[in-house]
């Protein structure tokens, strides 16, 4: 039921014609109503608060040490000592075992499948706070000491897993963890990423090429507090936090492309409501709505945001209305919201390109792999 609910906003999102000016006809106010009645009933909760934090149960699997080589042995600790994975994709094989692009397709699959099943959570679907992990994980990357990225998955940890910018992650975390039981020869940094690859790629986003070869460290290696944007600022730190991973104006825009997704809540960083009418589906929204719409400071005791005044019923960050208020962001924001091909082509070239920050990879960028969309499966 959530597929088909995205797939008809999808479709509705794609009647209009790509201009700047959304919501401003009798066609557009169509659209968005149909977007609404076709993303609400795929929830149980329509536009609920995520569900409360509860108690993970500790896996058997304490992680991945690593693997030899690229594509190569893994080994793992169990019950307190390093074993040798003996369990493949076609159950018990002799030594060491060495995933194939089908295995990483069975963990793709699994991801999808419980991205379909579970529909409690916030609009419908864990896919965005999936993609939020993958993003937090690796855009703590510094160009400059080689620190931090998706290598690692050091948010299992404190501190970093208790950062401001992390919070409400432990939901995605522990979403996860079935899918690590059942498939313990993958990594944490590996699982996230590609979890992050399959719900974009399930909310009918582009098709992401990804590799493996991301390994587990310890504690010692979490990064400090503070990489990750924050909402309230403008655009000079946009520049600055995404400089230190080494992205220019235009991948700032694109990446922001994400807002399109999911929802801010009052109880993680203290902003609150969806961006965009479909916050299951990836589309070029975002960008039509910030220049569409018209947007007003919104009156209420919490943090400083902006709500449209149409509906009163979406909101922007600062951080977002930056991207209009700066000559250099717009003219990206311009492009993406006349074109959500292009949006959709440069989304998937820096989402690889954010993924893959600071891994010091042995295979080489033509070893990435494509996944088939589970219904496509």
């Amino acid at each position: 039921m959530a597929s088909v609910a995205r797939s008809v906003a999808r479709i509705a999102s794609q009647a209009t014609p790509r201009t700047t000016a959304v919501r401003t006809t009798t066609t557009a106010n169509a659209r968005r109503a149909l977007a609404r009645q076709a993303f609400q009933p795929s929830s149980r909760r329509g536009y609920a608060s995520g569900p409360g934090g509860g108690s993970s149960s500790t896996p058997y699997i304490l992680g991945a040490l690593g693997l030899a080589g690229a594509g190569g042995a893994y080994f793992y600790y169990r019950n307190g000592s390093v074993t040798q994975l003996t369990e493949g994709s076609s159950g018990e094989s002799r030594g060491a075992f060495t995933p194939t692009k089908d295995d990483y397709q069975k963990v793709y699959n699994a991801i999808a499948q419980l991205l379909e099943e579970k529909d409690d959570y916030d609009d419908g679907s864990y896919g965005p706070v999936i993609v939020r992990l993958a993003w937090h994980c690796s855009g703590t990357y510094d160009k400059e000491t080689g620190t931090g990225g998706s290598n690692g998955a050091t948010m299992r940890f404190a501190p970093e897993g208790d950062h401001g910018a992390n919070a409400g992650l432990k939901a995605a975390r522990d979403f996860l963890e079935p899918v690590k039981q059942k498939f313990p020869w993958i990594t944490y940094s590996d699982l996230w990423t590609l979890a992050g690859v399959c719900a974009i790629q399930e909310m009918q986003g582009p098709t992401i090429p990804w590799r493996p070869g991301r390994t587990d460290r310890d504690a010692s290696l979490c990064t400090p507090d503070g990489r990750l944007p924050d909402g309230a600022k403008d655009q000079s730190h946009l520049r600055a936090i995404f400089g230190r991973m080494g992205f220019d104006d235009r991948e700032i825009v694109a990446l922001s492309g994400a807002h399109a997704l999911g929802r801010c809540h009052t109880d993680r960083s203290g902003f609150d409501g969806p961006w965009s009418f479909s916050p299951t589906v990836v589309s070029n929204d975002y960008f039509r709505l910030l220049l569409g719409e018209k947007w007003a400071f919104r009156k209420w005791d919490g943090p400083k945001q902006y709500q449209d005044v149409t509906t009163k019923s979406l909101m922007m960050l600062p951080t977002d209305m930056a991207l209009i208020k700066d000559g250099e962001f717009k003219k990206h924001v311009e492009r993406y919201a006349k074109n959500d091909q292009v949006f959709f082509d440069e989304f998937k070239d820096v989402i690889v390109k954010l993924l893959e920050l600071g891994v010091p990879f042995q295979s080489k960028a033509e070893d990435r792999m494509a996944f088939k969309p589970l219904e496509s499966e």
